[in-house]
């Protein structure tokens, strides 16, 4: 066992919530981190009536019976936030007889982390069962029952054709957030006007427009604009292009999609100068609740309507990793019956 001569003075040099039991049963000391998670009151109160925690209270009992290290899980609140502890209980020798020291260590990230990777497997996995599901029911019925039919053959290939395009899809879209999201963290360095790039991914898009009947319109003060910034060229291409196809798809046929863009000469969030690029749809707008999930993975407002325009669910959340590594803003104003305004607010390089 560890010998403890000062616990006061060894706890407080411990960056860890520790609590230290006597062999009383009542707690001896806690460090400022300890203090924190349960106040500093609980000094010289009994271990059950400090904790309040039965399955704390059952590892501490057992660690004083058994004279063994236990282990446990507390689980809290910090305002709105639950925190989740993981509590490791070591027997200590103590000047009035052996004791407890009582560690916790905040696993919350790990815990959220893990749950968010379960979560990443099961969209995932539901994304892709849907359309191979169909493929193997029309490789099936070609096999089977219309075999030899080529009307039959010709209309469950077309819908396989589609249903494989979008399976593609849905990988690329992963391998590009998978990508966007390993180099987050690292600054581009490349200078570039962005208002070319802004007119480029409208030119690439104009034909998929025309095809939907949406008529892409820069506003006039775009054309003599320019903003040069520090960013990735291709990537921000992208961000543009996907902002202007979403707008596309969900803006309606017979209306346009107006692209304009202003400078700032201080943007709060940038603590400094900035570009505002936004992308204004007429579509029927999207209800304030959903609006900050929109960049959430697989998040879908109307979830059948996206998959049958081809969307994945996760071209947002490739706009918002790209937008984050350039120190960016991007901004969702929205009216029901009015439309939609995907702003990207970007700093300048001045």
């Amino acid at each position: 066992m560890t010998q403890t001569h000062d616990p006061n003075v060894i706890l407080a040099g411990i960056s860890v919530p520790l609590v230290l039991i006597g062999g009383n049963a009542r707690v001896v000391a806690s460090n400022s981190y300890g203090d924190e998670i349960f106040g500093a009151g609980i000094i010289g109160r009994h271990y059950v009536t400090a904790f309040r925690y039965p399955v704390l209270i059952h590892a501490i009992e057992t660690a004083f019976a058994q004279g063994q290290t236990q282990h446990a899980q507390y689980d809290t609140f910090e305002g709105a936030r639950e925190v989740r502890y993981r509590v490791e209980v070591c027997p200590v020798a103590l000047a009035d007889g052996d004791g407890l020291m009582v560690r916790f260590d905040d696993v919350t990230e790990q815990q959220e982390i893990g749950q968010m990777r379960r979560d990443f497997v099961a969209n995932v996995s539901h994304e892709l069962r849907t359309p191979l599901t169909a493929l193997l029911g029309f490789i099936e019925t070609l096999r089977g029952p219309a075999q030899g039919d080529p009307k039959a053959s010709e209309r469950f290939l077309s819908i396989m054709d589609k249903e494989a395009t979008r399976m593609n899809r849905l990988v690329d879209d992963l391998l590009s957030l998978s990508r966007v999201e390993s180099n987050e963290r690292i600054r581009p360095r490349e200078e570039f006007d962005v208002i070319d790039t802004v007119k480029s991914a409208a030119l690439s898009t104009r034909r998929f427009a025309d095809g939907q009947g949406v008529e892409i319109v820069i506003a006039p003060a775009v054309d003599d604009m320019r903003a040069m910034i520090i960013g990735d060229q291709d990537q921000l291409h992208q961000v543009f292009s996907n902002l202007i196809t979403n707008a596309v798809k969900y803006g309606g046929a017979d209306r346009n999609v107006t692209i304009s863009a202003q400078l700032s000469p201080y943007e709060g969030g940038l603590r400094g100068p900035g570009v505002i690029i936004s992308v204004r749809d007429e579509g029927d707008g999207i209800e304030p609740h959903h609006i900050p999930r929109l960049t959430e993975r697989f998040y879908r407002v109307d979830g059948h309507r996206s998959r049958e325009m081809g969307g994945t669910g996760l071209g947002l959340a490739i706009v918002k990793h790209i937008v984050n590594r350039h120190r960016g803003r991007l901004r969702i104003e929205s009216k029901l019956a009015v439309g939609s305004v995907f702003s990207v607010i970007l700093p300048l390089n001045q």
